[in-house]
């Protein structure tokens, strides 16, 4: 079994791709619905959260105040390095017992889907890396319409993630969005059987 990191900016069409991926029989680990999911359901990540940012980041019937938290840690590294620190570990513990539960049911091919994989170190938790990559213009029109936003806020929060040249510089493999979702469709197909032949 090999295991595959896919990465890329918001808006870029990594989720698409990892849709793809799925069709072809891939396997998919979603990072960061993993991530929510441990602050919300796990015990000992809920304690630290609460010894690190205060009691009231979760309300009184037990769900996470996200906004709360987001304004805690927004525009604070030093913050969000803590919050990364809790919950990066219990993630990657979750996609290891992924991986056990993939290759025990015969999977080719376990996707790490994680918007931040080469900042939270997720690159090192797989076999390859693919960064999905798309123009600017596109991912602004493509965010603002699906989030309901402004393309202003849509720049805003691209601010904050790795440049797509960095992208480019660190996967192994780059899929270029910029044509039709068919053509997304067959580059996918194609980063698939290119990953498993390796």
């Amino acid at each position: 079994m090999k295991t595959l990191g896919v990465t890329g900016g918001i808006g870029s069409g990594k989720t698409t791709v990892c849709g793809f991926l799925e069709e072809q029989g891939a396997r998919v680990f979603y990072a960061d619905i993993e991530a929510k999911r441990l602050m919300q359901e796990d015990e000992a990540v809920q304690s630290a959260i609460v010894d690190e940012f205060g009691p009231t980041t979760y309300r009184e019937d037990g769900s996470l105040d996200r906004e709360y938290l987001a304004e805690r840690v927004f525009g604070h590294p030093d913050r969000l390095d803590r919050l990364n620190a809790i919950v990066h570990p219990r993630v990657f513990e979750a996609f290891s017992a992924a991986e056990e539960r993939a290759a025990d049911e015969g999977i080719d091919l376990l996707v790490h889907e994680a918007a931040l994989l080469f900042e939270a170190g997720g690159d090192a938790h797989v076999d390859v890396t693919a960064a999905v990559v798309a123009p600017d213009a596109d991912r602004v029109a493509r965010v603002a319409e699906r989030d309901d936003v402004t393309p202003d806020q849509v720049r805003d929060r691209m601010g904050h993630q790795l440049p797509q040249e960095e992208l480019r510089r660190r996967a192994d493999h780059v899929i270029v969005n910029d044509g039709s979702l068919n053509e997304l469709r067959q580059k996918s197909v194609d980063l698939y059987w290119t990953v498993l032949d390796a």
